[in-house]
């Protein structure tokens, strides 16, 4: 396949995760979207790192260590927040996060 077709693929991939982010109010929703942006991310430096390789040369070693340490954090970082969202989904009963200012807290109360 040609690089162009992974390059569209990925543009298609940050559009969709950008669409999802903008659009759905969901937390779930919107790190399901954010991932989708990562992997666009991923599959474009992919595209960079090939292309040395057609030449006859050896794949660009730095942006396959990119997408490597990028996975990683990608991960990690999903599953801490995740995690919050389980939490606020224990202490509240929603996982959703609310759409105003916190009307139960003085403005200067905490503050002496």
């Amino acid at each position: 396949m040609s690089a162009a077709l992974y390059g569209f693929c990925s543009a298609a991939l940050v559009g969709l995760g950008l669409y999802g982010l903008i659009v759905h109010p969901e937390p779930l929703r919107k790190i399901l979207a954010f991932n989708l942006i990562g992997g666009g991310a991923f599959l474009l430096l992919g595209v960079v790192a090939r292309r040395g390789a057609a030449m006859g040369f050896g794949g660009d070693p730095v942006p396959q260590a990119l997408i490597i340490t990028g996975l990683v954090v990608a991960f990690a970082s999903t599953a801490v927040v995740v995690a919050l969202l389980l939490c606020l989904l224990q202490e509240t009963g929603d996982a959703s996060l609310p759409s105003g200012a916190p009307t139960d807290v003085a403005p200067d109360e905490g503050r002496h």
